[in-house]
C-alpha cells in the first residue's frame, strides 16, 4: 500500500493575502499546503480521502490517472467542494465513481450538488454510486476498512484506518473505545492545526500526546494551519518518530 498527501494543510486562519508571517514569506515548498486530503494506492485500486477545493490541482499535481472511490470524514466545504471535479475520471473510465459517507454526510452532498442527482440529467455532469456507511467495518474492492468515531467540536466525524494506516482529521475529541481501534496501527495520520488550543482540531500537544498514547512506529500531523510555525523549525521540536506531513509526503506500507 502507497500512501500520498495530496494536501496537509486548512482553510482556518485568515488569508495569505493579508498576512506577512514567516510561513505564507517561505520559499519552502513543505510550508505551501493545499486542503487535506490523502490518495491510497492499495491493490490495483485508487481511493482518496476527501475531495476538498483543491481536488482538481491535486490529480494533476500527483499524475493520478485512475480513481476508484471517495471516502468522505465530514460534509465542512473543505472536504467535500472539489467532487465536481470527478466528471474527468468519469469520462475517461466510463463509468461512476463510488462514494463512500455517512448518511448526513449523503444528504449534504445532495444538497450541494443537487445537479448531479436530478432526474433529468444535463449532459457531463459527474457521475457516482453513492454508499451509506456508519462506524462499522466495510469493504471497497475486497479492501477492509475500519471506521474511526471522531468528534469536531460538536460534529461526529470519521477517521479511517486500512490495514497498518489510520488517518484522522478534523478532530478534538476520540472516545477511549474509539481509540482501541487506533491501536496497532503502524502509521497513525492525526490532525494538529497549531500550537495553541482550539475549539475544533487538536492542538499539535494533543495530538502529539495521542500519538504517544497509540504507540505506532510512526506518527504524522495533517490539517496544519499557517499558525503552526514553518516545517522546519516545528519538526525539529518533535519526536523522532513524529513529523509534520508535507503535500507530496508519500508512506510505502
Amino acid at each position: 500500500m502507497k500512501v500520498t498527501f495530496l494536501g496537509t494543510g486548512t482553510s482556518q486562519g485568515i488569508p495569505v493575502i493579508a498576512c506577512n508571517c514567516d510561513v505564507c514569506r517561505s520559499t519552502d515548498p513543505r510550508d505551501k499546503r493545499l486542503r487535506s486530503s490523502i490518495l491510497i494506492e492499495i491493490d490495483d485500486k485508487n481511493f482518496v480521502i476527501d475531495s476538498g477545493p483543491d481536488f482538481r490541482q491535486q490529480m494533476l499535481r500527483a499524475n493520478v490517472s485512475a480513481l476508484d472511490a471517495i471516502l468522505f470524514t465530514h460534509e465542512h466545504k473543505d472536504h467535500i467542494a472539489g467532487l465536481d471535479d470527478i466528471r474527468a475520471f468519469n469520462y475517461v473510465q466510463q463509468k461512476p465513481i463510488d462514494i463512500y459517507a455517512e448518511e448526513r454526510v449523503h444528504w449534504a452532498i445532495k444538497q450541494e450538488f443537487a445537479y448531479i442527482f436530478a432526474e433529468q440529467k444535463y449532459p457531463g455532469i459527474p457521475q457516482v454510486t453513492m454508499h451509506l456507511i456508519d462506524n462499522h467495518k466495510f469493504e471497497i474492492g475486497g479492501v477492509p476498512i475500519i471506521p474511526i468515531r471522531a468528534i469536531h467540536m460538536r460534529l461526529p466525524v470519521l477517521g479511517f484506518r486500512i490495514g497498518d494506516f489510520t488517518y484522522v482529521t478534523d478532530a478534538n475529541f476520540i472516545s477511549s473505545e474509539e481509540k482501541e481501534k487506533l491501536k496497532g496501527s503502524k502509521y497513525l495520520v492525526i490532525n494538529g492545526l497549531r500550537k495553541q488550543k482550539h475549539i475544533s482540531h487538536f492542538s499539535l500537544s494533543e495530538a502529539v500526546n495521542l500519538i504517544n498514547e497509540i504507540k505506532p512506529d510512526s506518527g504524522f500531523i495533517t490539517h496544519i494551519s499557517h499558525q503552526m510555525g514553518c516545517d522546519y523549525e516545528v519538526n525539529k521540536e518533535l519526536p523522532d518518530n513524529i513529523k509534520l506531513s508535507y503535500d507530496g509526503m508519500t508512506i510505502t506500507i
